[in-house]
């Protein structure tokens, strides 16, 4: 069985700058999405010292032989610390940047999922999707405790206060998962650009009837026609 990926990152219709940074690295592996924020181009900065946290830590520990899980907690919290001292020490204009960070790690017949934020991963198998993490957002907690319904969410203020992210604090705790991956799946991942505004209904009917790298540029298409409100990243990870 063979895995390959593809992705793209767009600025969006309405901002300035892309915050969005990301990695498609077939030979690793190792797919990521990072959704920076901050001011001063702190996100710019945050999303890339994460990502570029990341690979560094996993070419160096596929080559150690170190569990992928052991990896995955290595490489986010080395990539909070980078952050933080970015932010605290060589540069207090940055202070208080941070970033989302979704991660997909291929290892055999197994990837490895890592989240941080709400940047989302979804799994598209026997033609519906599923949204494999869980958005660390003020939104979702208050979802979760019953605050409010689904039905107030887009009414609510501040919906894109994110609870978890990755250095904004010295340490972060990251989720994980691991699935065997069969033929045929897909794994999406993407920055909020994409799931804020389109639903999980629209992405599922794209994975349904495109592939590969047309499937990367529809979702993207549909984000900016959606009103494209932030940076739009999305990477594909498919088996055959």
């Amino acid at each position: 069985m063979k895995t390959s990926g593809w992705g793209r990152t767009d600025v969006g219709l309405k901002r300035e700058i892309n915050q969005d940074t990301i990695l498609v690295d077939n030979s690793l592996g190792l797919y990521i999405v990072a959704d920076g924020m901050g001011g001063h181009k702190g996100g710019e900065v945050a999303s890339a010292i994460a990502v570029s946290t990341a690979k560094e830590i996993v070419s160096e520990g596929l080559h150690k032989n170190l569990s992928p899980r052991d990896l995955l907690i290595k490489a986010y919290r080395e990539a909070s610390e980078r952050i933080h001292y970015k932010s605290t020490v060589e540069n207090p204009q940055l202070a208080g940047m941070g970033t989302t960070m979704v991660l997909g790690l291929v290892v055999g017949t197994d990837i490895y999922i890592g989240n941080v934020g709400d940047s989302r991963c979804y799994l598209y198998k026997n033609q519906h999707i599923w949204q494999m993490t869980e958005d660390h957002s003020l939104v979702n907690e208050q979802l979760r405790a019953g605050v409010i319904s689904e039905d107030e969410v887009d009414m609510m203020v501040g919906k894109n206060v994110i609870t978890r992210s990755v250095g904004y604090e010295k340490d972060v705790r990251v989720d994980i998962f691991q699935k065997k991956i069969e033929t045929g799946e897909k794994v999406l991942l993407c920055s909020d650009g994409l799931s804020g505004l389109v639903s999980d209904a629209i992405i599922e009917d794209i994975c349904r009837k495109r592939s590969g790298q047309n499937c990367v540029d529809e979702c993207i298409e549909k984000a900016n026609e959606a009103g494209g409100d932030d940076n739009i990243s999305v990477i594909l990870i498919q088996s055959e």
